[in-house]
């Protein structure tokens, strides 16, 4: 099947399950949503990402959520369960299940991470069990003024059959989903936050 690829820019005023987008937009205005890029291609059965957005949010709070595993379940789209099994130091294996879904298809997916963090810099992630034949991903977190960009680059290959143009979109969908969730999380983390000179 011919490399199909994503890149579409959308500006979002909200972030409840959000539209990604492809090219990298300057830092929003103070009080609103987070701009988001995403650029996704297929190359025959694995795909590539990357994806940015520029967060109003501290560095700190935004590792939190990032290295919240247990708690991903709660906010990230068709995420299941996921559960530390491990933890030595700056390295951890977790555990997550959940399925992907597109209109009337939908697939399981599980996998086990084995991720290494250099705090506050970046997480880096590698499938070692799971439905998945290759996953590898790298979080990075870059402080700037008023703020954090977030960026995330991954390779993987699903080890679960799906019709070429569904898997392609199936896949696209997923990983929108999921990036814009993760950033919609660290700015609740934000909006939570007691503004100064306030109780």
């Amino acid at each position: 099947m011919p490399i199909a690829q994503c890149s579409a820019t959308i500006r979002r005023s909200r972030l409840i399950v959000p539209a990604l987008c492809g090219s990298l937009l300057a830092s929003p205005a103070a009080g609103q949503a987070a701009e988001i890029a995403v650029h996704t291609t297929r190359h025959g059965d694995s795909f590539e990402v990357k994806a940015t957005a520029e967060i109003e949010a501290d560095e700190a709070d935004a590792w939190k959520v990032l290295t919240g595993y247990d708690r991903l379940a709660e906010f990230i789209p068709g995420v299941q369960e996921s559960r530390i099994l491990s933890r030595d130091g700056s390295k951890v294996v977790v555990d997550q299940r959940g399925e992907a879904s597109l209109l009337f298809f939908t697939f399981p997916m599980r996998v086990r991470l084995a991720i290494e963090e250099f705090p506050t810099d970046r997480i880096e992630s590698v499938a070692i069990a799971g439905n998945f034949k290759e996953m590898h991903g790298v979080y990075y977190l870059e402080p700037r003024p008023g703020g954090v960009r977030l960026r995330y680059e991954g390779t993987f290959t699903p080890d679960f059959g799906v019709p070429p143009l569904i898997g392609t979109l199936l896949m696209r969908s997923t990983l929108e989903k999921r990036f814009a969730a993760m950033v919609h999380e660290i700015e609740k983390t934000r909006q939570r936050e007691p503004i100064p000179g306030t109780r």
